[in-house]
């Protein structure tokens, strides 16, 4: 989909449709990719480049917000395709950039190494010398259009968001939280703060969340899904919910089964949200297009519960 300011947002085809994006700004016949998908998702961001007429040498910066899999799982791979692109990334996520082995380590942990084999393919390692490691308040001159990078941690701690003054938008990964397209009503977007293994820090989220929007952005292109408006009212959202998925991880102390009781609280606390928010679609709906995120974020909390609380 093609928005304004020579942004497109890509469909990765990962998990599902309008799951996940990839977003490619193109400036002056220049291009950069924030965020990339997996490895299966190279054919489509390729395929776009060459439906626009976007040679592959012309593309400048291939930026993963962070390294998260369905974020810069297919990093090193398109970077095998673009000879002039270096791969923009936080300083804590560019030595698995270089060196995937911990990455995958780490993935496969969560989701057991067949699935992640399966979900994302064999990580190809970036050469070190076209990694530029991006760092708070950094500006990436692309093409003569500065991206400004912004530490926000919360989400990950490797985690940056791209500040475009073209557009007057972000581009925030996961720390703007995630918002799918089916659940817009009337109202407007949808949106849900994403904790995600194995590094959520609440505190940390809001102080992100809070430092973006003093920016007054226009709009946010989210990881999942792409474009969202009306910024103020999704940031109080946010907030709201993140509070809300702390008290629920504070109420689960004692329960026999921890991980399922945070499962159902976060199961009703979304879809109470969902159908406050106008949506009709059949709860059953809901929770299948919802359930790897209350999965993931209930591992989310009770790592955070047993490791991140101060």
């Amino acid at each position: 989909m093609d928005f304004e300011h020579g942004i497109t947002a890509i469909d990765t085809g990962f998990h599902r449709p309008q799951f996940d994006a990839s977003h490619l700004i193109i400036e002056g016949g220049r291009a950069a990719f924030i965020d990339v998908g997996t490895n299966y998702s190279i054919p489509f961001l390729l395929a776009e480049l060459d439906a626009k007429g976007i040679a592959r040498d012309a593309v400048d910066y291939v930026i993963v917000t962070h390294v998260h899999l369905d974020h810069a799982g297919g990093a090193g791979e398109i970077m095998r395709q673009l000879p002039n692109a270096r791969l923009a990334v936080h300083p804590r996520g560019a030595p698995h950039m270089i060196n995937p082995a911990r990455l995958v380590a780490s993935a496969s942990s969560v989701y057991g190494a067949e699935e992640v084999q399966r979900t994302y393919g064999e990580l190809v390692p970036v050469p070190a010398e076209r990694v530029v490691e991006i760092r708070d308040e950094a500006v990436i001159d692309f093409a003569g259009r500065p991206l400004r990078c912004l530490d926000t941690p919360g989400h990950a701690r490797h985690h940056f968001s791209v500040w475009d003054e073209r557009s007057r938008s972000f581009f925030s990964g996961d720390t703007f939280g995630l918002s799918y397209r089916e659940f817009d009503t009337a109202k407007g977007a949808f949106i849900l703060p994403t904790t995600t293994p194995v590094q959520f820090d609440p505190v940390a989220l809001k102080g992100s969340i809070a430092r973006m929007l003093l920016f007054k952005p226009d709009a946010i292109f989210l990881t999942h899904y792409s474009r969202v408006s009306d910024i103020e009212r999704l940031g109080r959202d946010l907030f709201k919910q993140i509070d809300a998925m702390v008290a629920i991880a504070e109420s689960s102390a004692g329960q026999p089964d921890r991980h399922e009781f945070l499962k159902q609280k976060l199961a009703e606390l979304y879809i109470g949200w969902a159908l406050a928010h106008g949506c009709v679609m059949a709860r059953e709906r809901m929770m299948e297009l919802l359930a790897s995120d209350i999965e993931l974020n209930a591992q989310g909390l009770e790592i955070w519960l047993d490791h991140g609380r101060r």
